[in-house]
């Protein structure tokens, strides 16, 4: 069975946003599909964001995709760097992401470490990146960081900011179709 991991960003929910939209997609195509609420949100630490995503995800294989917002999307590439060498995700997609710091204390914990860029790839199938040129919160530089560094495929958008409810971004279906396009 097809599994999609949606996970939330800094300070946010598994009901915010465009992921129940997202959710409720994908569960109409027959993918099983997992939106956690992550631990403390509004003071998260690699630590427990890590912890919480292998213990709810398990083993991972090419029916295995995941989809990160924000502070999500680094959390979806630290698990992919840590996956066994036997284990390996079908794709990700990463939205409004990032790979390096951005300048905000509460979550230098997930990018204190440099990203192992080469590892990450050798552990998923293909990644997307979705990103939006007039974001604030995480700046469209990081987006190329992860288009260049991690060979993604960069869907680029425009005047939906950080591609959340305060930009009224209800629906994404750029995500559903890059989750689809892993099947193809």
């Amino acid at each position: 069975m097809k599994r999609v991991f949606i996970i939330h960003g800094y300070d946010a929910t598994p009901d915010d946003n465009w992921f129940p939209w997202l959710k409720e997609q994908l569960e109409e195509k027959l993918y099983k599909v997992v939106a956690p609420q992550m631990p403390d949100a509004g003071a998260p630490t690699l630590e427990k964001w890590l912890n919480h995503l292998k213990n709810i995800v398990g083993k991972c294989d090419e029916n295995t995709f995941l989809v990160g917002h924000s502070l999500g999307t680094i959390t979806c590439l630290r698990f992919l760097e840590a996956l066994p060498k036997n284990e390996k995700a079908g794709g990700v997609v990463l939205v409004a992401g990032f790979s390096e710091d951005i300048g905000f204390a509460p979550l230098y914990s997930f990018t204190e470490k440099l990203l192992d860029y080469e590892k990450v790839k050798k552990s998923v199938g293909k990644i997307i990146a979705i990103h939006s040129t007039d974001d604030t919160a995480v700046p469209y530089k990081f987006a190329e960081i992860i288009h260049d560094k991690l060979d993604a495929e960069l869907i680029t958008l425009q005047n939906l900011g950080h591609i959340n409810a305060s930009n009224n971004c209800f629906k994404l279906p750029q995500a559903l179709d890059a989750i689809l396009k892993f099947n193809d």
